[in-house]
Formats: C-alpha cells, sequence, structure tokens
C-alpha cells in the first residue's frame, strides 16, 4: 500500500466515524533502514505514548534507544533491555499496580514484547501526514467508535475477536506490538503509564489495526455506515421506551 492510499483511507475512516482524533502511523524501523528518509528525532527524551500523543496532534517524530524514555516501552518495542527491577515486578509493586512482586513479575514475563536488537527506532505521525509507509495504525478515541471499527474487522468473515491486555504498555504492547506481531486489531483500555503521562481521556481507548487490514476495515465501515451506525446512534428504540414510560396527561 503506498503513503498515498493509506493516508485516504486514513482521512475516509476519520470522517465516516466522526473521529475525535486523526489515526496515528506508526512504523518500526529495521536496522538497515535509513533513517534520513523518517521524521526527525524527537529533540527531547519520551516515553511511548507521549510519541502517539504527539502525532495525533500533527508532529511527525522518531523515538530511538537514545530518545525513548520508557524502559518498559523500549523493550516491548526491541529497542532496549527490560530493566531487572520491572522483569522481577519491584518497581510495578511499588507504583501500586499489583499485590506483590510474584505477580508483577509474572505479568512482565508474559508480554509479547518485540524482539530486542530487531528495530532501531519507531516513527509515529498523523496518518493524514505521514512520509512514511506504516506498519500499524493506532486510533485513540471514544469506545463507540472503536466499536465500529472492531465490527468492520468481523463484518466480512464472521466470529469472534479475542483481546490481549495486561492493562500495563497499554500504547507499546496493547496496540502496537500485538498488531504487528499478530496481524490483527487489539484495543486497549488504556494503562496507568498512559492515563498518568498523556492527555488520553477518561471516556477514550485505544485500538491498533494492523496496515494490511486497513483497506478492509474502511470499506466494511463505509458499509456499516450506510445504516447500522446511524440507526444506533439515533437511539430510536430507547427514544421509542422513554416515550412509552412517559405518564399520559388529560389534555
Amino acid at each position: 500500500m503506498s503513503p498515498t492510499s493509506s493516508k485516504e483511507l486514513g482521512s475516509q475512516l476519520k470522517e465516516l466515524l466522526g473521529l475525535r482524533w486523526p489515526p496515528i502511523a506508526v512504523k518500526l524501523v529495521t536496522k538497515d533502514e535509513d533513517l534520513t528518509t523518517l521524521p526527525k528525532e524527537a529533540d527531547r527524551r519520551l516515553r511511548y505514548c507521549q510519541l502517539l500523543m504527539e502525532a495525533k496532534k500533527g508532529k511527525s517524530l522518531l523515538l530511538t534507544a537514545e530518545t525513548i524514555s520508557c524502559p518498559a516501552a523500549g523493550s516491548a518495542l526491541g529497542l532496549l533491555p527490560l530493566p531487572e527491577k520491572i522483569s522481577k515486578g519491584e518497581m510495578l509493586k511499588t507504583l501500586g499496580l499489583f499485590a506483590s512482586n510474584e505477580a508483577a513479575a509474572k505479568t512482565m514475563s508474559e508480554m509479547p514484547r518485540l524482539g530486542l536488537g530487531r528495530f532501531r527506532a519507531v516513527a509515529a505521525a498523523p496518518l493524514e501526514k505521514a512520509s512514511f509507509e506504516p506498519d500499524v495504525i493506532v486510533i485513540e478515541d471514544k469506545p463507540e467508535r472503536i466499536m465500529w471499527i472492531n465490527l468492520a474487522s468481523l463484518y466480512k468473515t464472521g466470529g469472534r475477536l479475542d483481546f490481549s491486555s495486561a492493562v500495563f504498555q497499554a500504547c507499546c504492547i496493547d496496540v502496537t506490538a500485538i498488531p504487528y506481531q499478530l496481524k490483527k486489531v487489539n484495543i486497549s483500555l488504556g494503562c496507568y503509564g498512559c492515563r498518568d503521562s498523556t492527555d488520553i481521556n477518561d471516556d477514550e481507548c485505544l485500538i491498533g489495526i494492523p496496515i494490511h487490514l486497513l483497506p478492509e476495515i474502511v470499506e466494511s465501515v463505509r458499509e456499516l455506515s450506510k445504516k447500522a451506525v446511524p440507526t444506533a446512534r439515533r437511539k430510536s428504540v430507547y427514544t421509542s421506551l422513554i416515550d412509552a414510560q412517559r405518564p399520559v396527561t388529560d389534555q
């Protein structure tokens, strides 16, 4: 898929669903790729979730092992080794996220990280402005809008969706590493890190879409928008229920 066509699809998806934020293009940069063809490296250290925040607001930036400030995200994306105090659960227990070091360590041991050393950087940009072909599309929005994207992924095939999350490392693992590795959509409710470190709203969640699924998802959202989306948003059945419960007054 060319950058032009993916940009167009992102714009269509935003318009069809009335997305609050533009879809974000994410590229995992391999060792042999030339960084000069990609967005400039951030001029300060950022967490990966903050990189996505900057991208949804219009910036195109790149993080390397030197400029990614969250070691857990650096490990998730294959840029850094996981520090022992995180892998053994000490830090997560200290943060109050788990009842014991053992529970935290078990969680970290089951995180589906990308291979260490496989990538040299990660780039993010608004999809509509991206100068590169992304690997994953990340969308942050209200659950109702994320719901339609999930249904769109089943529109032609049917079936059920299985989501994976530890409610920790939402941006780097749930909606980036998992869609990249498993080639399927995955949603996240967010996590301690992104809710503490970014401006994500309380009424927003996230979804990651592998780029090869974007054309089919946009096509299916377009079909859903002909009937299902506007019908559900009108809430006509709920309105009828409320109308039926109103007391009848004498004329």
